[in-house]
C-alpha cells in the first residue's frame, strides 16, 4: 500500500512539474527561440517610432566593427507590447521597454531565464522619453556588453557538449592545451608550436590556427609586434590557392585592439580583416593571443572566416567562441604565477 500510495504521489508531482513548465511557471525550462544574432524588442509604435526606436537602433543596430561589409550587432525584431505572446516570450534576447508617467520604479534590470534558457533580457523604465536616453546613455556599453557575452556563452555552451575529440586530443597531449571545435573541423597543417584547424564547404571556410612564441619582451603584447609575427608566420605556413599567394592581415584597414585577461592570463584580442597576397580572397578575422608565464610563451588563435557574398557576422562569432574555449593544461601553476607577479604590481 505504502509503495503504491509513494508512486502515485510521484505520478501526481511529475504532472504538475510539466503542466507549470507548459503554462510558463516554474518547472522543467523551455529552451530558447530565435535565430542567432536576434533580439526582441518590445516596445509601443509611438516610442519606437520616436527617439527611443532610434536610440534603440543606434545602440544595437549599430554596424559590427571589422567585417567587410555593413551588418548590424543584433538583428532587432519589433514587437508591440499587445503582441507579446508566448511565441515571443521564449527568445533568447529581449528588451523590454515602458515609457510612462504612471511607473512606480525606472531603472535599467537585466534578466535571465525568465520564459526560457539561456535567455537574456533587458528592461528600461522611464517616465518620459527625455528620462529613457538619458538611461541608454549611460548604460548601452554594459547593455551591447550583456547581449554579446549572452550570445558567445550559448555558443560556448554547445560546443562544450559537442566537439571534435580527435582535435582536442591533438592539441592536449601536443600543444599542452584543450579546445573544443565544432564538429568537422580537420587539421590541415601542423608542426612544431603551429597547427591549422579549419571547416569547409562549398560555401564557406572557417579556420582557425593557433601558434606561440617565445615572451622575451613585454613588447611581445604590443600590436605591432604581434601583427609583424602573425604575417611573418601566415606567409611561411598558410599558402593560399594561386602560386605565390599567401594569407596576410589587411594593413589597409585599423585593426580593433583590446587587452583583456583570459582565464585570469594577461591576453589580448583583436579584429580586422585579412586577405591573400598576390590574390583576391580576404575576410574578417579575431585573435586571442595569452601569456602562459610558465612556459614563456605567447599562445595565439587566430579565427577568421571566408564566405564570399554571405554575411559573415554569425559565422565570426561561431569561430570566435570556439577560441575562447582554450584552456592551459598548467593553467594552476599559472595562477600561482600571475598571483605572485600581481602582488609585486
Amino acid at each position: 500500500m505504502k509503495l503504491k500510495l509513494l508512486h502515485g504521489l510521484l505520478s501526481v508531482a511529475i504532472l504538475f512539474s510539466f503542466i507549470a513548465c507548459q503554462d510558463g511557471g516554474a518547472g522543467l525550462t523551455k529552451n530558447v527561440t530565435g535565430k542567432a544574432g536576434e533580439l526582441v524588442v518590445v516596445i509601443s509604435d509611438d516610442a519606437w517610432q520616436g527617439s527611443p526606436g532610434e536610440a534603440i537602433r543606434q545602440t544595437l543596430a549599430q554596424e559590427h566593427v571589422a567585417l567587410p561589409q555593413d551588418e548590424p550587432l543584433f538583428d532587432l525584431v519589433k514587437v508591440p507590447r499587445e503582441g507579446f505572446k508566448n511565441i515571443f516570450k521564449t527568445t533568447r534576447n529581449i528588451m523590454q521597454v515602458r515609457i510612462s508617467s504612471n511607473l512606480d520604479t525606472f531603472g535599467v534590470t537585466f534578466q535571465e531565464n525568465i520564459w526560457a534558457s539561456p535567455q537574456s533580457m533587458v528592461i528600461i523604465q522611464a517616465q518620459n522619453e527625455s528620462e529613457f536616453q538619458e538611461l541608454i546613455d549611460e548604460n548601452k556599453s554594459k547593455i551591447i556588453s550583456y547581449f554579446l557575452r549572452a550570445e558567445k556563452n550559448r555558443l560556448t555552451m554547445n560546443y562544450n557538449k559537442y566537439y571534435e575529440r580527435g582535435i582536442y586530443n591533438v592539441l592536449d597531449k601536443e600543444f599542452g592545451l584543450t579546445m573544443k571545435v565544432a564538429p568537422g573541423f580537420q587539421i590541415a597543417e601542423q608542426k612544431e608550436d603551429f597547427i591549422w584547424l579549419r571547416y569547409e564547404t562549398p560555401a564557406i571556410s572557417q579556420g582557425i590556427i593557433l601558434y606561440s612564441f617565445p615572451y622575451v619582451t613585454d613588447s611581445a603584447f604590443n600590436m605591432d609586434y604581434q601583427l609583424k609575427v602573425r604575417d611573418s608566420i601566415l606567409k611561411a605556413n598558410v599558402p593560399g590557392p594561386t602560386t605565390g599567394s599567401y594569407m596576410a592581415t589587411e594593413r589597409r584597414i585599423d585593426q580593433v585592439y583590446n587587452v583583456s585577461k583570459h582565464n585570469g592570463n594577461y591576453a589580448t584580442e583583436m579584429r580586422g580583416l585579412w586577405r591573400l597576397m598576390n590574390d583576391f580572397m580576404g575576410g574578417p578575422y579575431v585573435s586571442l593571443a595569452q601569456l602562459d608565464i610558465e612556459n614563456q610563451r605567447v599562445l595565439v588563435a587566430f579565427g577568421y572566416v571566408y564566405a564570399p557574398s554571405k554575411d559573415k557576422r554569425n559565422l565570426l562569432r561561431q569561430v570566435e567562441a570556439m577560441i575562447y574555449t582554450i584552456s592551459l593544461n598548467n593553467q594552476e601553476n599559472n595562477d600561482k604565477l600571475n598571483s605572485q607577479v600581481s602582488s609585486l604590481d
